[in-house]
């Protein structure tokens, strides 16, 4: 911190030197003799306080928020709005000098104001200018000696240029770009940065061999955003990578302008059926900046993605709730957790444990929690049921009271697009979770009350337990892959965007979400969950073709698909909402669908609570299943059920004025 006002006190030193430089110059070049003189002689009663006026105008364009060796086209515009202003204050002055009662003439005058602005532009701009090309020549030099890896660049122009900048100024090391292939026909033949477009991806080989015989043998593919876009053909470009035996990354950049841009191997997992979903970044910075934060299950894939987004999007303190040692000392040591400027702590807690977690929320006081913790493969909760509703049911109602107990503004529980007309365990438990949590909510109505609500996601690509780990690993193995029917569709989403799917959520019911009596507006936008928009679904046998033939094998010849049967809780496709479910219309945030609350009483969600618990403890899975069937017909309905749902049970209890159809109604 005193570095920096060290270095702000300097520029500012400069551009006031500048400043009474280009006064003096204006009149050295515009009078001479008496003339002259004159002006020189009152410089004395009017510089002083000239320059203390210049220095509140430099400081109200921002001069100093940007480092010289980072000065831009947005900066030159500063500082010719700057010259601009105080060009037109001594314009101004110049009428009030030539009244009857000061100087009686133009002190200034029309041409010296204007030659001052231009000078005034010179000596503000041109040493910033001049210092960025000496950082840039230096550090030109200095990547240009590390640089040992020739590269091939992947992508259209502006994306090239940002990543050329990039490696010369030393945010990505070791890359010596021989060249760049550009899916537009209209760019080849040109250079960027000196560096010359030699193609398009489908000249891959050819520019490879032609390089090698130069003595130039490419080592590594560097792939920016605008090559991995569908239109551009990214399946192709891989297994074109793969028979080459060249190493294909992606770069990542974790900073505005790529400052901060790292390279990562290119995975399966970065290729979607569909453009990635783009956030609302200053959003999420505004919403987050200075709060305190919990993150249940912080440990796991998503809820670390959560931790990590949290922190870079400005949170003040994160507490990290976790079950597992290994997995908090995991989270806890990650380099973007360790770097980051927040308060970071963790807490070995269970959330089955009631009293132990409502300590370590009372002690944290946090404005938001994300509820990650959860049991979610399939197969397990079918069989080992009781544990799924210990921590999926017990456990989320647990969060959810400590949260509303320590005052925190919002609760986000991440929930699955199986908890839609549940087949399974894992669904049903969800799904009792929501109802359980916006019962709550309707509770907390005035302008403080906490707000709680859900997050449906689809598979989450890369996540534990998800499909494409497994499939790799088959494929490494040689095959078979294994899909359970070959008809099972599925969305798909990547960690990021179900990280950011929460935060935005988050965001939303804390804002436009928080509806009062008599705001009808504000009542309209009180959404209970929300979905991303995840395009079409995706068939698994295709995906698993698909991965196959990026490994550079074909499908059903070098590797079999095999087709083992649905698993039990499996049904082959999923749902995004509910047909009882009344949609919202998100104002103003993109890519996100919502749905309002549909629940029963508060009362009857206690009963059937209750009624849990009591089948848990006895081990009866036919109690259990039938709590279900009661608070969800649609598991009643559920192929091979034991019973149907008694829908009329809890009808009358629904909560009023919170569903456009009865809770219960299938």
């Amino acid at each position: 911190m005193q570095q920096r006002t060290y270095k702000t006190a300097v520029m500012l030193a400069h551009d006031l030197v500048a400043t009474a430089l280009a006064v003096i110059l204006t009149f050295a070049f515009r009078f001479e003799g008496g003339m002259l003189a004159e002006r020189l002689q009152a410089l004395p009663l009017i510089l002083p306080p000239f320059l203390g006026f210049a220095g509140l105008v430099y400081w109200r364009f921002r001069l100093y928020r940007t480092k010289w060796r980072f000065a831009s086209l947005p900066d030159l515009a500063g500082i010719v709005r700057a010259a601009s202003v105080l060009a037109l204050t001594l314009l101004v002055l110049d009428y009030v000098l030539v009244s009857s009662t000061m100087y009686g003439f133009y002190f200034f005058g029309k041409i010296a104001i204007l030659l001052y602005w231009v000078l005034q532009i010179f000596l503000l701009g041109g040493p910033r200018l001049a210092f960025r090309y000496l950082k840039y020549a230096r550090s030109r030099q200095s990547s240009a000696r590390s640089a040992t890896v020739p590269t091939l660049l992947l992508g259209r122009g502006g994306d090239i240029e940002v990543l050329l900048r990039a490696i010369e100024s030393g945010s990505v090391k070791k890359l010596a770009p021989k060249g760049i292939l550009s899916p537009r026909a209209d760019e080849a033949g040109q250079e960027m940065r000196g560096v010359p477009v030699l193609g398009g991806f489908a000249d891959l080989e050819r520019v490879v061999a032609s390089l090698a015989d130069r003595g130039q043998a490419v080592r590594r593919l560097v792939a920016t955003p605008s090559a991995l876009v569908p239109e551009a053909e990214p399946d192709d470009l891989i297994a074109r990578a793969r028979r080459l035996g060249v190493p294909l990354a992606r770069v990542v950049s974790l900073g505005e302008g790529m400052r901060d841009a790292e390279l990562a191997p290119l995975e399966i997992e970065d290729l979607l059926l569909r453009p990635t979903v783009e956030i609302d970044r200053p959003r999420l910075e505004r919403f987050l900046a200075g709060r305190r934060v919990i993150v249940t299950g912080g440990g796991g894939s998503i809820g670390a993605e959560i931790c990590a987004r949290a922190v870079a999007f400005g949170a003040s303190a994160l507490l990290v709730v976790e079950n597992s040692e290994p997995a908090l000392h995991g989270i806890l040591n990650r380099p973007e957790i360790l770097e980051a400027s927040a308060e970071i702590g963790g807490a070995l807690a269970d959330i089955r444990d009631r009293e132990r977690l409502h300590a370590v929320f009372a002690a944290f006081r946090p404005d938001f929690v994300f509820h990650a913790a959860a049991l979610k493969q399939v197969p397990y909760l079918e069989r080992d049921w009781t544990e799924g509703v210990k921590t999926n049911v017990f456990g989320s109602i647990n969060v959810a009271d400590a949260t509303v107990a320590a005052g925190a503004r919002a609760l986000v529980m991440i929930s699955t697009d199986k908890a839609i007309e549940p087949v399974s365990q894992l669904g049903a438990t969800k799904r009792f979770a929501e109802m359980v949590a916006q019962a709550l909510d309707a509770e907390q109505r005035d302008a403080a009350g906490t707000r709680l609500v859900a997050v449906r996601f689809g598979n989450v690509l890369g996540s534990v337990g998800s499909v494409v780990p497994v499939f790799k690993a088959q494929i490494a193995r040689g095959g078979p892959v294994t899909v359970t029917h070959p008809d099972m569709v599925r969305y798909f989403m990547t960690v990021r965007e179900a990280s950011d799917l929460v935060l935005t959520a988050a965001s939303h019911a804390d804002g436009e979400g928080r509806a009062l009596p008599g705001e009808p507006e504000a009542a309209d936008q009180r959404a209970a969950v929300y979905v991303l928009k995840m395009g079409q679904p995706v068939r698994i046998r295709e995906l698993a073709e698909r991965m196959i033939r990026l490994a550079g094998f074909e499908p059903g010849e070098e590797i079999e698909i095999a087709v083992t049967g649905s698993r039990p809780g499996e049904r082959l496709n999923e749902i995004l909402f509910a047909r009882e479910e009344p949609r919202v219309s998100l104002d103003g945030i993109d890519g996100v669908m919502a749905a309002r609350p549909v629940f029963a009483d508060r009362a009857v969600l206690e009963g059937w609570t209750q009624r849990l618990r009591e089948a848990v403890e006895r081990g009866d899975r036919d109690a259990a299943e039938a709590v279900f069937a009661a608070a969800i017909p649609h598991f009643g309905e559920r192929p091979g059920s034991a019973r149907a749902a008694p829908q009329g049970e809890a009808i009358a209890n629904a909560a009023p004025g919170l569903a456009a159809v009865s809770p219960l109604q299938a």
